[in-house]
């Protein structure tokens, strides 16, 4: 009854569920301090510990809040499918980093949106669905997902190093000076009057 019988309407309490989380975890990411915190994390562990950040407590309730949820899942699934085997989620991993990946969440950490995942789930589960009612076999389902994942991966780097170049190139396409990039140790003797006259 939990994963198969309608509690709002056609929806499921799977459903309902998983709109909450959604709702939840866009509001801790995208408007609280926590979810600035992960950010920095994601982005450089050392910096966010150099900062004051509970780098380890942080990860450590992540992991428990991702077991949690795995947890639920996991009750939710079986509960749809009405029968329990340790592999009936084999498979799924390709899945899931396609979506991951796909919305726009960066392999390395600290870039991403629920919105960007949350679309990306959309058009996975679209083009699953259409490969399974032309009677594709799974094989063949599997390896479009895997060039869903490879262009997604190859389309964040792209984008990434045409970012990078387009931040390093001085505006009006002049080329760069040494006054436009000035030394490290140039700047720290700027700012910082303890380390002038060092050399």
């Amino acid at each position: 009854g939990l994963g198969q019988n309608e509690l709002v309407g056609p929806l499921p309490f799977s459903i309902l569920f998983f709109a909450g989380l959604l709702i939840l975890g866009t509001v801790v990411l995208h408007r609280t301090e926590f979810g600035r915190y992960l950010y920095v994390i994601g982005d450089n562990a050392e910096v966010a510990r150099y900062s004051g950040i509970a780098v380890n407590r942080i990860r450590v309730g992540l992991f428990a809040a991702s077991g949690l949820v795995s947890g639920v899942a996991g009750v939710l699934f079986a509960a749809r499918l009405g029968s329990v085997r340790g592999d009936l989620a084999n498979g799924y991993e390709l899945e899931i980093i396609t979506v991951v990946l796909l919305g726009g969440v960066s392999i390395f950490g600290g870039s991403g949106r629920f919105s960007g995942v949350a679309l990306a789930i959309l058009i996975v589960l679209n083009v699953r669905n259409g490969l399974g009612l032309a009677n594709i076999d799974g094989s063949t389902q599997t390896g479009v997902i895997g060039a869903i994942l490879i262009f997604s991966v190859l389309g964040q780097n792209g984008l990434k190093r045409l970012q990078q170049r387009r931040d390093s190139s001085p505006p009006g396409g002049a080329p760069p000076t040494e006054a436009d990039n000035p030394a490290p140790l140039q700047e720290l003797q700027v700012k910082h009057p303890i380390l002038k006259g060092t050399e």
